[in-house]
């Protein structure tokens, strides 16, 4: 299944996308959130072919909401209202982390690195997603 993972913010939201056999990931685009967001994903939605949506949730390390997983789960319904693909919440805890680890070796300016964080986020939230899917579909 074709998979869009969104690292929604409420400056920039990055994107990622896995192929049909789920076995590659790879960071798509960070677009401008202030602006037509729901529009501009519904077009990649089309474009992409895309079967199922993954919205990272960043709860906090004690399981809890804060603002921004409250934000996420908002435009989380919102986008579902305008979609007729199944959406998915995934804790998104450690994927910024992960996407900085990532970037650490690339040597990338601060302005070249915060273009390109929000996407490797994404891709992160959609491994963990898959990983998760994989590993909950294993018979013991």
């Amino acid at each position: 299944m074709r998979y869009l993972s969104i690292d929604y913010g409420l400056k920039r939201t990055g994107l990622a996308i896995c192929d049909k056999g789920e076995m590659i990931v790879s960071p798509l685009a960070v677009i401008d959130s202030r602006k037509g967001l729901i529009e501009k994903i519904i077009k990649i939605i089309k474009n992409e072919n895309v079967e199922a949506i993954v919205v990272g949730l960043p709860l906090n390390m004690d399981d809890s909401k804060g603002s921004q997983a409250q934000l996420s789960e908002k435009f989380a319904e919102r986008l579902k209202k305008e979609i007729q693909i199944p959406l998915y919440l995934q804790d998104e805890r450690l994927s910024s982390f992960a996407a900085e680890e990532k970037l650490a070796p690339a040597q990338y300016t601060r302005g070249k690195k915060k273009k390109r964080l929000d996407a490797i986020a994404a891709a992160e939230i959609l491994n963990f997603f898959l990983q998760q899917k994989s590993s909950d579909n294993q018979v013991e």
